[in-house]
């Protein structure tokens, strides 16, 4: 590897990788109440809140790897238990055979044909296998003291491509593709650098005032502290019912203008039909792209319905449920999408989401990460400088969202509507162990609680 910057990072750790041995792990299920005052809601989650399956790796020296899984609640216990079954194949082995081979390391985790079976690469098992991979990327990147976003920019193309299983997607990109993506891309990769060092690599959008459940007032009131802040994008969750979107989308460019950019997002309410019908019908309010408008899985009923939209300049965005890299893969062949939006851990973590960095660039797709969750953005913000710096050479939107950010070590930082370029050693994951105390579901502080236990029950008073 070839540092991009010396001077940010302590240089690596005079610990031998080989005697960095995976001796143990603790799971935690943590939940956060944002139910209570609505952040999250949308048309199909009305009443998330935002949850981390949460892993920490224990080695033979003193040193971590943290990772987690997102969901909204329920369930989270299940992500918990497959980032279980799948730590169990990392007990016993050392770091440097670990990372001496990544992708021959991803393709072992997921190797297990009775989990397989279960979810071969998708849904609760693909969630519990980010959780471990991302641990894993932060314990590599924590021995090499660096963030992950510089691990990778510091590898040569060749490097890049041996951490990418390029199984069922050989028919869209091969390596020696991947390897010339990557080598035109370097040509130009200290430009962006100086980007990355001057926090401008990473524009910021916010979701912030845009939640369904919000009020009109509440949603123009946060708005406009957002612009007195400096961002100039944003998105509006859309899909509960056509009068309110048209009422709220009004509001919104009535404080924002036309010269800002806004996004909706239907979080899949839709069938194909109805999405096409709704979203002509606002259409006048000028979208710049519509987020999640059908079933994630429906490849041909995005592609048409982009075609329906294509005449009115709005644009189809989709991809934080999409479960693998195939799914991706199709989406770009079928051109059903304008916009790919990768997700930190619904893709099996870091190491997949370079395979859909690279199918994005082949097919000339731009790639905004999905994020917002708590610790999602502190995931993404690494992805989307990977992105700029190795593979598109382009800006990704980014979206923020601060809810509950205070649980986390390392939390997300904007200033002038960027997002600030992290340079702690890991992944930025590392959750507070007051935050552990507290949202451990069920026996944390707040869980045990009187509000924790109404809450449970159904009751938020």
């Amino acid at each position: 590897m070839e540092a991009t910057d010396g001077t940010q990072t302590q240089g690596p750790s005079p610990l031998d990788p080989k005697d960095i041995i995976i001796t143990s792990f603790d799971v935690h299920d943590l939940r956060f109440p944002t139910s209570l005052d609505a952040s999250g809601s949308d048309a199909m989650n009305l009443a998330a809140d935002y949850s981390a399956a949460y892993i920490i790796f224990h080695t033979s020296k003193n040193l971590d790897g943290h990772g987690f899984a997102f969901t909204i609640g329920r369930g989270n216990d299940l992500v918990c238990m497959a980032a279980q079954n799948i730590a169990e194949k990392l007990i016993g082995k050392n770091l440097e055979e670990l990372t001496a081979d990544m992708g021959k390391t991803w393709r072992y985790l997921v190797a297990d044909s009775q989990l397989r079976w279960i979810g071969p690469e998708k849904g609760v098992i693909h969630l519990g296998l980010s959780t471990c991979v991302n641990a894993l990327w932060d314990l590599w990147a924590r021995y090499l003291r660096k963030p992950v976003w510089q691990v990778v920019a510091d590898m040569t193309p060749e490097e890049f491509v041996r951490c990418i299983d390029f199984r069922y997607i050989m028919d869209a990109i091969t390596p020696e593709e991947a390897i010339s993506i990557l080598t035109e891309a370097r040509k130009t990769r200290d430009r962006r650098l100086q980007d990355v060092k001057s926090n401008t690599a990473v524009p910021a959008y916010t979701t912030q005032a845009g939640w369904l459940g919000f009020t009109d007032e509440r949603m123009t009131e946060l708005m406009r502290d957002m612009i007195a802040e400096g961002f100039d994008k944003f998105k509006l969750k859309v899909g509960g019912s056509i009068e309110d979107d048209k009422r709220r989308l009004k509001i919104a460019r009535d404080v924002i203008g036309y010269e800002r950019k806004l996004m909706v997002d239907a979080n899949q309410v839709w069938g194909v039909p109805d999405a096409i019908d709704w979203m002509l019908q606002l259409a006048e309010f000028k979208p710049d792209f519509i987020e999640e408008p059908t079933s994630p899985d429906d490849i041909l009923g995005h592609a048409e319905i982009r075609k329906a939209l294509k005449p009115h300049g709005i644009g189809v965005a989709t991809g934080e449920h999409c479960q693998n890299r195939v799914i991706f893969k199709q989406l770009l062949q079928a051109g059903s999408i304008d916009v790919c939006q990768i997700d930190a851990c619904r893709l099996g973590g870091v190491n997949e989401v370079m395979s859909v960095l690279l199918l994005a660039k082949k097919f000339e797709t731009p790639v905004i990460p999905h994020s917002g969750g708590i610790g999602l953005n502190e995931y993404t913000q690494h992805l989307a400088i990977i992105d700029y710096v190795c593979v598109s050479g382009k800006k990704s939107m980014l979206e923020h969202i601060n809810s509950f950010n205070e649980v986390i070590e390392y939390p997300v930082k904007v200033k002038n509507s960027y997002f600030v370029t992290p340079w702690e050693q890991g992944y930025s994951v590392k959750y507070k162990d007051n935050a552990i105390s507290t949202y451990s579901f069920p026996d944390g502080d707040f869980w045990k609680s009187v509000r924790g236990l109404r809450i449970r029950s159904g009751n938020k008073i």
